[in-house]
């Protein structure tokens, strides 16, 4: 067998060591590996948007090889008072709470407090023995169960595999159920107890067997009282000192201070004609001012609110292997876990799922821009991201709309951006 010469083995140590520590730059040398005119045509098609009236403000953000190669704002952050949508502008990230929420957790993992196949009732006895909706009569919200087979794992919170619906989008049946037990969806402000919440949801039934079917639904805002109670600290604490305060995102909060208030970009909707009108408090009951409301109620499946380049940093972290700068947040190998698909059912059809994240599969990436295992999510009010390993890619693209008829901006922001490598 030939023999590796030295200098080899140390110059390939010394490229490795530097992808897993990678931290968001900008550079005067342009990459090469880039065609800049073809990734302009991003401004064209945002601009569109924005000009036909389909959204009023966007911001997007790329980075290749730790190395930001798209960066802006479009549009307006307030289109009623004319505010020019800035790049560092703050966004309800809602669903994208849970990614973060999930990397808490496994700093917990890596501490030895639980391993991921271990029954969620060792920790909130509430969950214990838990029961399947049998039948349910839609006049009065009531119901019969059956036992669940086996116990709810974390592993399935991470997954949304345990059987938990969710309130206001969930199936009608489990919205009724959880409507009447006045359970929160994590989308405002809640004058309830976390801990207490939860405990109810767990006396709750499960709309299906633990481990069968995919369900998106309240998991991670278990998780979320899970790491508070392993942790001995609120969800807003522990996240501010094991993940912002390291990695150094600066703009991320359950709480937004005041000093930053006048960066809350505006929450828009849809009328009955499709017209972007401006969200009030009356729809869905959520008062779009939540995040500067003093909370103590935090969702770890929708409460945050951050900009896109805090939300990339904590991405870049997870491309790097864990490490971003000389900070190690989670060992390759649990980062490689949390990436990689858990389940023998596709969650959608099409992709797998991870411990907090979605992933590309062979067939979605043969039919779309990204590579396979990519991993991705998004977020209720109209932020997505994804994170592309193969292309050394971290994405984002921000809005604050919900819903959004002329869909389709992100897909093509999205086309855009893979057309522009390989110059």
């Amino acid at each position: 067998m030939k023999r590796i010469p030295l200098m080899v083995v140390a110059l390939t140590c010394l490229l490795v060591f530097k992808t897993f520590s990678q931290s968001l730059r900008y550079s005067p040398v342009r990459n090469k590996f880039i065609d800049y005119a073809r990734l302009a045509r991003i401004d064209t098609v945002v601009n569109e948007y924005i000009n036909k009236g389909f959204v009023n403000g966007v911001v997007t953000l790329v980075v290749k090889d730790g190395h930001v190669i798209q960066y802006k704002g479009y549009g307006w952050s307030d289109a009623e008072a004319k505010k020019i949508m800035r790049r560092d502008d703050l966004f309800r990230i809602a669903s994208q709470t849970k990614a973060i929420v999930s990397v808490g957790l496994m700093l917990l993992y890596e501490e030895g407090k639980f391993y991921l196949d271990e029954p969620v009732g060792d920790f909130l006895p509430a969950f214990r023995q838990a029961r399947v909706l049998d039948t349910f009569n839609a006049a009065d919200s009531t119901y019969t169960t059956v036992p669940a087979k086996r116990e709810i794992t974390i592993r399935d919170l991470l997954t949304h595999t345990s059987g938990i619906d969710y309130p206001g989008i969930g199936s009608a049946k489990m919205k009724a159920i959880y409507a009447k037990a006045k359970i929160p969806s994590g989308l405002g402000d809640f004058e309830y107890d976390l801990k207490e919440r939860m405990e109810v949801l767990g006396r709750l039934p499960l709309a299906q067997q633990p481990g069968e079917k995919f369900t998106y639904g309240l998991n991670t805002d278990v998780l979320g009282c899970l790491v508070e109670v392993l942790s001995g600290m609120s969800l807003e604490q522990y996240l501010t000192e094991r993940l912002f305060r390291p990695l150094g995102m600066k703009d991320t909060y359950f709480n937004v201070p005041a000093s930053k208030a006048e960066r809350l970009v505006t929450v828009y909707t849809e009328d009955s004609l499709q017209h972007v009108v401006r969200w009030t408090r009356e729809r869905m009951g959520i008062d779009p001012d939540y995040p500067l409301k003093n909370k103590r109620y935090f969702s770890g499946g929708a409460g945050l609110t951050s900009t896109a380049w805090d939300y990339a940093i904590f991405l870049q972290m997870l491309l790097n292997g864990g490490k971003y700068k000389e900070v190690r947040i989670l060992s390759p190998r649990t980062v490689e876990m949390m990436t990689s698909g858990q389940l023998s059912f596709l969650f959608n059809g099409v992709d797998n799922f991870g411990l907090g994240f979605a992933i590309t599969s062979h067939l979605s990436a043969a039919q779309e821009p990204r590579n396979e295992g990519s991993f991705f999510w998004g977020g209720f009010f109209g932020t997505t991201y994804w994170v592309d390993p193969k292309a050394h890619l971290v994405c984002l693209v921000m809005t604050q709309q919900t819903p959004n008829s002329h869909g389709g901006m992100e897909q093509k922001v999205e086309q855009l951006i893979y057309q522009s490598l390989g110059n």
